[in-house]
């Protein structure tokens, strides 16, 4: 099955928009700086091979994560369980995994303390006092603004924040089934990027071979909720990557479970950054330097 595990969109231009707008009670103008983010959630084979890869050079997972909702805690990746999202890892995790990228690729990671790379996701407290050097070319986990703009982005401007991504906004059901795999038309995890094919338990669908948003990003509402980096507050023009501290981290798009059906583009979720369930994962994202 061909398909490459890290495809990035790049935004350039047009970086301002009203985050929260069409569904939070407070909103606020943000001005991004240029950002590239996957077009698929991050897949467990790729999880796999950069978590197994990292532990050789000393970095250190509470989670050995799971392929989607139905898989086994570190399964060894097949054909059948490859291409669906990791889950069961925690907030922490997914940062840690960020920066085992980063390194493997020969970028500058990005989550710090104190000035060191940080490869535990065991040591929580410096995970939740790591500063994100978003200046570094590493990835990391989209900012919520990040996220919220990838997944609202048109070609001629933004849809809707009361919709599901890559929908034309109009609340009509059935088209919104055609962009994501939600509680209404799914029971658990799909392959990443196959949102709007119909399921056929006989055969195994193709990343990518579902509905893009606009943007060309799959999988942006459903399927599973994905972590960001900020911790929940109230947005403020002077905190653009949220409260400098917290209790909860930033989820968004929404999943496949009934306790997660919010799945608009400017719906929001929280959770402590120890949780994990079969319904959280991740995309990655990076800052564009000079691309």
């Amino acid at each position: 099955m061909a398909f490459t595990p890290i495809s990035l969109v790049t935004f350039k231009s047009t970086l301002t928009f009203v985050q929260g707008q069409d569904t939070q009670s407070y909103v606020v103008v943000r001005e991004l700086n240029p950002f590239s983010i996957n077009k698929y959630e991050t897949s467990y084979a790729l999880w796999y091979e950069v978590r197994t890869q990292a532990e050789k050079l000393g970095y250190n997972f509470q989670n050995p994560g799971q392929p989607g909702s139905l898989g086994r805690r570190a399964a060894i990746p097949n054909e059948e369980n490859s291409y669906q999202p990791v889950t069961m890892i925690s907030w922490y995790d997914a940062i840690i995994w960020c920066n085992a990228l980063s390194e493997l690729q020969n970028r500058n990671p990005c989550y710090v303390y104190e000035g060191k790379v940080l490869r535990d996701s065991s040591d929580t407290a410096a995970c939740d006092l790591a500063d994100c050097l978003w200046e570094n070319d590493g990835f990391r986990l989209p900012s919520e603004a990040e996220w919220e703009y990838a997944a609202r982005r048109t070609r001629r401007g933004f849809q809707t924040g009361n919709s599901v991504s890559g929908t034309t906004g109009n609340g009509d059901p059935d088209e919104e089934l055609l962009y994501s795999w939600i509680s209404e038309n799914a029971s658990h995890t799909h392959n990443v990027g196959t949102a709007g094919l119909p399921f056929d338990p006989e055969n195994i669908t193709a990343p990518g071979s579902g509905n893009a948003n606009n943007a060309g990003i799959y999988d942006m509402s459903g399927n599973i909720l994905e972590f960001c980096w900020d911790w929940y507050g109230v947005y403020t023009e002077e905190e653009p990557y949220g409260k400098k501290v917290g209790y909860e981290r930033i989820s968004r798009g929404g999943s496949f479970s009934e306790y997660t059906m919010f799945c608009y583009c400017g719906d929001r979720y929280s959770f402590d950054p120890n949780e994990c369930y079969n319904y959280f994962g991740f995309r990655i994202a990076c800052t564009a330097l000079n691309e």
